[in-house]
């Protein structure tokens, strides 16, 4: 994803590898993971000094890109982040401030603290049981003198032990809200959930009678649904270019494995049914990469057909990508399996993101539905 014709984005990409590399090694991940962390603060301060929070803030809100595209750049670092399958609340502090800087009218303050790392928000639209469906809350916000009453329980809230503000999805009066709120608040109860990944970590938060005033609101209830249709691309096409960025590095080192490796005097990887697999595992990944390349750019040029795109994208990538992972711990042989290898903390990442945001069964059916809308505006 990276544009080679821009030394400003090549610098960029540099010197975020170059941190991932130093700041973020699997050597870390495992650190992290031994001592219950999900991520360090001062880590996520300086990465939001490198431009990772701005990048899809305006500049006359204090954000910024270094090509101009800054979605296309905020994937370029979620690539780069899943070489490493690195810690840190990139994809629930961007989704939130996709949606602030459509809506940033009473959030200045929130939206810089986010900017400098010194906040960390999520995005808290999962409800327990429930499938990801963002447009049908059953948490509530009631109309008060002074604000709303917030009722009810989110789950699946990434970072959410580590945020200091939930962006909440509530039905209200009959329409689709979405509230910044404190966890701090009077009535909020944060209950940390564990996940199959390493370091990534969810919490289920209970909002009972928290109150909030008018100016937690985000969006009117005219722009809501378009402001969480946007966060819904930018989550999905966040997850399938660190997916990419997996595949990529898996990819690599397995291949390699199989030409270190020797049997009868020859590489292992020399031999035709290994060959043929390493074929497949190369035309799905190229698949996966063309796919969210396409999602990317529709999601960054506002593309009507963005929807479309990262549907297709999510349900490739989520589908395909377990199963390339198992088929590269069974090419590593019995050493695959084992804990010491870094193989399995790849596969427990790209197992997570299958779930997320839609399961690709899940999109299949949205693909199906956008066709079938599709074909039916150009048969009138």
């Amino acid at each position: 994803m990276t544009d080679a014709a821009n030394p400003e984005v090549l610098l960029f990409a540099s010197t975020t590898q170059s941190f991932l590399e130093k700041e973020a090694s699997l050597s870390r991940l495992r650190e992290l993971h031994d001592t219950g962390t999900s991520f360090d603060a001062d880590w996520w301060r300086r990465a939001a000094e490198l431009g990772w929070t701005s990048l899809l803030v305006p500049e006359e809100l204090g954000g910024g890109s270094v090509s101009g595209d800054g979605v296309k750049d905020l994937a370029l670092v979620a690539e780069l982040a899943g070489r490493v399958v690195a810690p840190g609340p990139l994809h629930p502090v961007s989704t939130v401030l996709a949606a602030l800087a459509e809506a940033p009218e009473n959030h200045g303050d929130t939206i810089e603290s986010l900017l400098a790392g010194e906040t960390i928000a999520s995005w808290a639209g999962y409800e327990p049981g429930q499938p990801w469906s963002p447009m049908t809350p059953s948490v509530t916000a009631t109309a008060t003198g002074g604000g709303f009453r917030i009722d009810g329980v989110k789950d699946r809230v990434e970072a959410g032990a580590e945020s200091a503000v939930l962006l909440v999805i509530a039905e209200c009066d009959g329409a689709v809200r979405q509230f910044l709120v404190p966890t701090d608040a009077a009535g909020v109860r944060v209950e940390p959930q564990r996940s199959i990944d390493m370091v990534k970590t969810y919490a289920r938060v209970h909002f009972d009678g928290v109150e909030v005033d008018g100016s937690a609101l985000v969006g009117s209830a005219e722009n809501t649904p378009a402001i969480i249709a946007r966060q819904n691309q930018i989550a999905v096409a966040l997850q399938c270019a660190e997916i990419v960025g997996v595949l990529d590095t898996v990819l690599d080192f397995t291949i390699q494995w199989g030409f270190d490796r020797h049997s009868f005097g020859r590489p292992i990887g020399s031999y035709q049914a290994l060959k043929h697999k390493y074929a497949d595992l190369k035309i799905w990944f190229e698949a996966c990469r063309a796919t969210t390349n396409a999602a990317v750019a529709a999601v960054a040029a506002r593309s009507p057909g963005a929807q479309m795109a990262v549907s297709v994208a999510k349900s490739y990538c989520a589908e395909h990508a377990p199963g390339m992972l198992q088929d590269c711990i069974q090419l590593h042989g019995g050493i695959g399996v084992t804990w010491e290898h870094d193989l399995h903390l790849f596969l427990r990442r790209v197992t997570l993101y299958r779930s997320l945001f839609g399961t690709p069964e899940e999109h299949n059916l949205r693909v199906y539905a956008l066709t079938k809308e599709s074909g039916l505006e150009h048969a009138s």
